[in-house]
């Protein structure tokens, strides 16, 4: 079986099954606080180009630039965001991205633009040589980032020269080693870290 078809095939059963759950988070976020129930944000994807992700919104709703990190408890995140963003329910939508063939259930996730002009070139190529995912080795540890980049006086700083690289060995890892049954065990552990 094809990964395209794998994706196809979890992405609209999971859409379905889901849609009672979706409707209700759409429902909480649009109660909890003022704004759309999207989050869309410019990311790259396979051979450099640009889409957007769909997420749902964690955040109050601002006009304008902001920052491109989160950390600890920001004071940005709304109620009902900072249990999302616990659940990584707030990822959910991504598998409309799924459908639209701009991601995949598996692969290195998506960065913004800013941070993918920090990739060495020879990185950059393999990374941006499968399209992007859900789910990979990195997005299973480090599901604590913001926690983790709290802790230090640059979190920005801290992200580029500390967490990025840790991420893209990790994004180059599964590149070179990816297979049907690397898959599979990638979606396994997701769901198990998230139940625990």
């Amino acid at each position: 079986m094809s990964k395209r078809i794998l994706d196809l095939m979890i992405a609209c059963a999971g859409l379905v099954l889901l849609s009672p759950a979706l409707l209700l988070i759409g429902a909480w976020i649009k109660w909890d606080s003022p704004g759309p129930v999207f989050f869309l944000q410019e990311r790259v994807g396979r051979r450099g180009r640009l889409f957007n992700i769909f997420k749902f919104r964690t955040m109050y709703f601002q006009t304008g630039p902001s920052k491109l990190l989160t950390v600890g408890r920001d004071s940005r995140i709304t109620s009902a965001g900072h249990f999302l963003r616990r659940y990584k329910l707030d990822e959910l939508p991504q598998l409309l991205n799924v459908m639209l063939g701009s991601m995949s259930l598996v692969g290195p996730r998506p960065e913004v633009p800013r941070y993918v002009a920090c990739y060495p070139p020879d990185m950059r190529v393999l990374v941006l040589s499968v399209s992007p995912g859900i789910t990979d080795w990195a997005a299973i540890e480090y599901r604590d980032e913001s926690t983790l980049l709290a802790a230090s006086s640059d979190p920005e700083r801290a992200y580029i020269e500390q967490v990025l690289p840790a991420k893209l060995r990790l994004y180059a890892r599964y590149v070179r080693e990816r297979n049907f049954w690397t898959d599979l065990r990638i979606l396994f552990r997701t769901l198990i870290v998230i139940m625990r």
